[in-house]
């Protein structure tokens, strides 16, 4: 008689850590130099398959209120009706739908972002996942690096104003970094 050996779990949940999480982004000002800002109220879920990341899955949300870009009244500015409207669109999300291996080091994951109420497919290139390992506390962490480039108008941030000398006041091109430290559930 022989019995078959179940097959051994390879996937786990980790919670990302919002005090260790950055998610910024930079878009071009006045045509002349870069203003950043980034959201203080990030959080999310990766379930990872270490035996086959590309069957890793996350979703993750950022408060649009959260927005902070060092100048109060440009962050009040940025919540408004005329970007993200935080009271009518108080989230922003990403839902992953695909993963692929880039390089050993990379990965591109695709999915659903969801800013202002519209919904694209975009992909962010992801370096990582760290190796995981433990904190002074017991739990185990990892991390990893992602970018990707949308243009703001596709989600519905059309609000620009023209320059007297020629040119917008706000480009359209919007770089998002995040920065992910994740706990193990």
């Amino acid at each position: 008689m022989s019995t078959l050996a179940s097959p051994k779990t390879t996937t786990t949940t980790w919670n990302i850590d919002p005090v260790h999480t950055a998610a910024e982004f930079k878009v071009k000002h006045m045509m002349v130099s870069n203003v950043k800002g980034h959201f203080t109220a990030v959080k999310g879920v990766l379930t990872l398959d270490t035996n086959a990341l590309t069957n890793s899955h996350v979703e993750a949300s950022i408060d649009a209120a959260s927005i902070n870009t060092r100048d109060p009244q440009r962050d009040t500015h940025l919540q408004s009706a005329d970007f993200f409207d935080v009271e009518k669109f108080p989230t922003l999300s990403f839902k992953s739908t695909q993963i692929d291996r880039i390089s050993d080091r990379e990965l591109a994951v695709a999915g659903d972002l969801t800013i202002h109420g519209v919904t694209r497919k975009v992909v962010f290139t992801v370096e990582g996942p760290t190796p995981p390992s433990k904190d002074p506390w017991g739990n185990t962490r990892m991390g990893l690096s992602a970018t990707t480039k949308i243009n703001r108008k596709d989600f519905g941030l059309i609000y620009n104003a023209a320059l007297e000398t020629g040119g917008i006041l706000i480009g359209e091109e919007v770089t998002i970094t995040l920065e992910v430290e994740c706990v193990k559930a």
